[in-house]
């Protein structure tokens, strides 16, 4: 049985700055232990001082850890309600809008965002800035290559409009690369993007401990502007978002007061 998980959370804070402690414990803990017995090995200072010698061994830690799985419009009918609702209503506002995607993962989420604004302006126009903790997931990201089945929730007229076939995926196009620049951030340690009429953030909070989900949606109101809205995951449901000067506008929609 693998020991001194605390010690080794210390040294991983030191070496990636990802703080362990503010993740669910016994869900990460178990992932961790999972991926060290995979690899061969039966002891944590074993493990910790093969990361620091292989890059490699380091790099599928942090894929691992990051947890990244995303799709295109994931759960559709929230996208739905962004089109129809919450984007007219923030353009009402603000004809140029500041939109954040966090913890963007491989990227389809900031690209479904371009294609959505096309809808409202020219494309030439739209900028999303992503970020994530994981520089593998920004890699495939900025490359974006992808498997038809995270195309699956995607209107068909954008996969015709801005995707080529290559082979057996689908490449985007540049028209929508260039909308989006990505850039790693920590969401429990890194400075927060300012004056964001948009934040999406979706299905990562689910991983963290309710000290760290309370801090972090301190900071994405703060970073909001007035009226700003937080689009959240589906399994992320704000309990008396009050507490964080926001109020329900939509289930998973969030607007600061």
């Amino acid at each position: 049985m693998l020991t001194d998980y605390e010690g080794f959370k210390q040294k991983i804070l030191k070496l990636t700055g990802i703080d362990l402690s503010s993740y669910k414990e016994r869900q990460m803990k178990r992932r961790i232990d999972s991926l060290i017995t995979r690899n061969n090995y039966d002891d944590y200072d074993v493990y910790f001082k093969a990361l620091t010698q292989n890059a490699k061994l380091y790099d599928e830690f942090i894929n691992y850890l990051t947890i990244n799985v995303s799709e295109f419009y994931r759960n559709p009918g929230q996208w739905e309600i962004l089109e129809k609702d919450i984007i007219p209503n923030l353009l009402k506002i603000n004809k140029k809008l500041k939109i954040w995607s966090a913890a963007c993962s491989t990227g389809e989420e900031p690209y479904s965002m371009v294609m959505l604004m096309s809808r409202f302006m020219d494309i030439s126009n739209i900028k999303i800035l992503a970020t994530d903790i994981d520089d593998g997931a920004v890699a495939k990201a900025k490359s974006g290559l992808y498997a038809p089945k995270s195309l699956e929730s995607l209107p068909k007229d954008f996969i015709t409009k801005f995707f080529d076939k290559e082979g057996d995926y689908y490449r985007i196009k540049e028209i929508v690369k260039k909308c989006v620049e990505f850039k790693k951030h920590n969401l429990l340690k890194d400075k927060y993007i300012d004056n964001c009429d948009l934040i999406i953030c979706r299905n990562v909070m689910i991983y963290f401990t309710e000290e760290a989900k309370a801090e972090i949606y301190q900071k994405f109101t703060e970073s909001l502007t007035p009226a700003g809205v937080l689009f959240v995951g589906s399994t992320e449901q704000i309990i008396m978002p009050q507490r964080y000067k926001l109020e329900s506008l939509r289930t998973f929609f969030y607007r600061k007061v």
